[in-house]
């Protein structure tokens, strides 16, 4: 990833993980982020939570990467969620009708509860 986009796992539970976005997803970081989630799920985390909360900037090529993320999830069995998604990012995926596709949270412990839950 470049300096403007981190990705960190925060907390993993067997096929169930959660990480943390930082800087913005645009045009140059969104295919770090896509690749580096689709290397988590392919390294048995096929449940992945992202927390966004440290997202400042989202473009159509985060969307899309976000997209890329859940369809590579759901390849390998498993599911995206979001947590803590900034009000201009979730104003975006509800324009777009992105939100009715990728399950939000207002928290991480949210989403967590709700996988553990299904």
């Amino acid at each position: 990833m470049t300096d403007d986009l981190e990705l960190t796992l925060t907390a993993a539970a067997g096929p169930a993980a959660v990480a943390t976005v930082t800087g913005e997803i645009d045009l140059h970081t969104a295919p770090g982020l896509r690749t580096r989630a689709l290397e988590l799920i392919e390294q048995g985390h096929h449940h992945l939570i992202l927390d966004l909360s440290g997202v400042g900037f989202c473009d159509s090529a985060g969307l899309s990467a976000l997209i890329g993320i859940w369809h590579g999830a759901q390849e390998a069995g498993g599911s995206l969620a979001l947590a803590t998604v900034p009000d201009r990012l979730m104003r975006m995926l509800t324009l777009t009708g992105v939100d009715s596709l990728l399950p939000h949270y207002p928290s991480t412990a949210d989403a967590l509860s709700a996988h553990q839950g299904a």
